[in-house]
């Protein structure tokens, strides 16, 4: 078994494709797929379940990939024990978020990252949901996740960094636009924009308990992943959609956001890392996140 063989598998496993994976590792098609099948008679068994529509991991590929992962993170543990002095940190990592909703938080993480590691490189993935962080931390494709809470026992562990009173973003010529707050069961009938329900967003979840609360279970009138383009759609006048407060900040144009009445419901943001991730990058990160996004107070 050859670095590179490993280097092919991970690339088709994460684009799911070979003519990405081929352009990506700067191949050609054909010499991507002899490397795979070589992979392949090594190790007795069939990885991808191939079609002329599509690629996808078989139950074996989805047990080695989290192995294939470890050898690049080791060898990258041991490229940086051989440039690291004392008192510097050399090295990646990787950083998974959803977007629009992590804006109070990514940044000045990233910030402090670069100001006291200059040396570290971020390697950012967005567009990165709860259900999706944790299986990418599990399988050794991200460092560290932010998430919302809860998440399902696994072998990830879990960091609360924030916590924020929903509230609902409505097209800027909504009747109820200009109420100072507004119960969420006056908008019973409308349509809601959310996360797809089977993507295991932390959003769409809080959207369901916060309707059901209210009384009511929302009809949903499109599902996009990306929050900040549910709030163009919303702009657009499409729906309404339930969101955090620290959502208010970066409004687009012809959209608002209310309050909502009574006693609040929240969205609880985390920070999520395994905690047999043996990178010491990872770990002068974390700890610097302890410093920038400390747990707030009950």
């Amino acid at each position: 078994m050859e670095i590179r063989w490993l280097e092919a598998f991970i690339a088709v496993a994460e684009e799911l494709h070979f003519g990405r994976a081929a352009t990506r590792l700067r191949l050609a098609q054909s010499p991507l797929s002899q490397t795979i099948r070589k992979l392949e008679k090594d190790l007795g068994v069939k990885l991808f379940d191939r079609s002329t529509r599509s690629v996808a991991l078989t139950p074996a590929g989805q047990a080695f990939l989290p192995h294939a992962h470890r050898v690049f993170e080791d060898l990258e543990l041991g490229r940086q024990s051989t440039r690291a002095t004392e008192g510097e940190v050399y090295g990646t990592v990787s950083i998974g978020f959803s977007g629009a909703l992590n804006h109070r938080t990514l940044p000045p993480l990233t910030r402090a990252v670069r100001q006291r590691y200059p040396e570290v490189t971020l390697s950012l993935t967005g567009r990165v949901v709860t259900r999706d962080g944790i299986e990418q931390l599990e399988q050794g494709g991200l460092d560290i996740a932010f998430v919302g809470l809860p998440v399902p026992p696994s072998k990830v562990r879990t960091r609360l960094i924030g916590r924020e009173p929903l509230g609902v973003a409505l097209p800027s010529d909504h009747p109820l636009a200009g109420e100072p707050e507004i119960a969420l069961a006056d908008l019973s009938g409308d349509g809601f924009i959310t996360t797809p329900a089977d993507a295991g967003s932390s959003l769409q979840e809080s959207t369901l308990q916060a309707c059901v609360k209210a009384g009511f279970r929302p009809r949903v009138v499109q599902e996009i992943t990306d929050p900040y383009m549910i709030l163009t759609l919303v702009s657009a006048g499409v729906g309404v959609a339930v969101m955090p407060s620290g959502i208010a900040e970066i409004m687009p144009s012809a959209a608002v956001f209310v309050p909502l009445r009574g006693e609040p419901v929240h969205m609880d943001h985390a920070l999520a890392w395994r905690e047999d991730n043996p990178s010491h990058v990872l770990r002068a990160v974390l700890a610097l996140a302890e410093e920038v996004l400390p747990t707030p107070a009950p």
